[in-house]
């Protein structure tokens, strides 16, 4: 054992192992320097002494003990050691605390991926079923995202504002998302595309047969189904709701958009550049127009799900006001907002009271960031989630009725199971 005092403080040097105190004390530069030339035969005398290896190595600014001579307990070299400076390199993005995380993924190359495997214009259903299909997996499997919302080849995931789900660092919660549903999509192709199977025309989200398809295909090795992601943080709930509202306007602009635009492929004879030409400068009321007086499409009438896009959420039972006395439900599980008016005399206030305590609740988080609940509180919340039914909505989700109705969205807190 040595023992060298210097003006940094006290160093003590065993004779297998070399033990730095703290990050403001260095060894003397004698040992230093017979050491090093022992240990790191690519590193210079000059190199070692500088600053910069000690703030660039881990091992010595980390309080560690490192390993000089002899062999290691698990009979692997002693300075193995050496090679996990690399680690240095690792930079984690954690995302700002208190806010809401969207974690958005993208079809990557779906127009070409259309065309190969001949998905029906301008809305394949099978396609979006699938998608469906893939988020209520993602969603079901991961409880700590509340809601989640679909349209074409995207679908956007939220996750809580007080989650804490990896710590926070993007690059696990997009790449987990991401690696997850498309797994599933690829996993599921074969019950859409190929076996003909799926759900009702209605898309509800409840796992019904469609008629079988005819001339459906496996996924070929060199036009594989791959998805990007990206996640963003919101600050506040309306800057989310006003996200998703964003999505759901641009599902109508480019639905009716594509309808029209094949409308005059399919049925008006057009080639692909002049009905797009034709559109060009034209407004929802020409389009609409435009379906009706060539085609005598109402658009209105197209399904919903192509029209508002794909909601996936877990289902709990409707509460009137703060006691929980009751709920309001129909035969679907949903509310909607004329039962609401007809069966509750004051209900929408009783709604209202709702929503205000949660946002009395959030004033109070905003103030600070939230303190992390408890492991256990966390696995109870965890495990309530799980018991809840994940569905499958078309609905509009830019007016007020939507979320009023579902005010554990917002809360994170789980609600009532839906009574059988």
């Amino acid at each position: 054992m040595i023992e060298t005092k210097t003006k940094r403080g006290t160093t003590i040097i065993p004779s297998v192992s070399w033990q730095i105190p703290s990050k403001s004390v260095r060894p003397p530069r004698s040992a230093l320097r017979s050491r090093a030339e022992s240990s790191f035969p690519f590193y210079s005398p000059l190199q070692v002494r500088s600053w910069d290896f000690w703030g660039f190595h881990k091992p010595f600014n980390m309080n560690q003990v490192c390993t000089w001579s002899g062999a290691s307990t698990d009979g692997t070299p002693a300075n193995s050691f050496r090679y996990e400076y690399v680690r240095a390199f690792e930079r984690d993005e954690i995302l700002l605390p208190n806010t809401w995380i969207v974690v958005r993924i993208d079809g990557r190359g779906f127009h070409r991926l259309s065309t190969h495997y001949n998905f029906h214009k301008p809305n394949d259903i099978r396609a979006l079923n699938l998608m469906n299909a893939a988020a209520e997996y993602v969603v079901t499997s991961i409880p700590e995202i509340v809601i989640a919302y679909g349209v074409s080849d995207e679908y956007s995931f939220v996750f809580h504002r007080s989650t804490n789900l990896f710590e926070r660092r993007a690059a696990k919660l997009v790449s987990t998302i991401v690696s997850a549903f498309t797994a599933a999509y690829v996993k599921l192709w074969p019950d859409v595309f190929v076996n003909g199977g799926g759900r009702s025309e209605e898309g509800d989200g409840e796992g019904e047969e469609g008629e079988a398809d005819e001339g459906g295909q496996g996924l070929s090795l060199s036009m594989l189904p791959t998805f990007d992601g990206r996640a963003v943080c919101y600050p506040s709930w309306e800057n989310l709701r006003d996200y998703l509202s964003w999505r759901q306007v641009d599902c109508h602009i480019n639905n009716l958009y594509n309808t029209t635009f094949w409308a005059l492929v399919q049925q008006g004879g057009m080639s692909p550049t002049a009905a797009e030409e034709f559109l060009k400068g034209t407004v929802s009321s020409d389009k609409n127009e435009i379906l009706w007086s060539r085609f005598a499409i109402n658009y209105n009438n197209e399904l919903e799900m192509f029209r508002k896009g794909s909601v996936v959420y877990r289902e709990y039972a409707l509460e009137q006001g703060t006691t929980g006395s009751s709920r309001l439900k129909n035969a679907e599980g949903e509310t909607s907002g004329s039962q609401v008016a007809t069966q509750l005399e004051g209900g929408g206030a009783a709604l209202e009271g709702m929503n205000e305590n949660i946002e009395a609740e959030e004033e109070d988080h905003g103030r600070g960031i939230e303190a992390p609940i408890s492991k256990t509180q966390a696995e109870k919340i965890k495990k309530a989630r799980q018991k809840a039914k994940v569905v499958t909505r078309h609905v509009d989700i830019i007016k007020d009725d939507f979320w009023l109705q579902r005010p554990w969205i917002r809360s994170g807190k789980p609600g009532r199971l839906v009574e059988k």
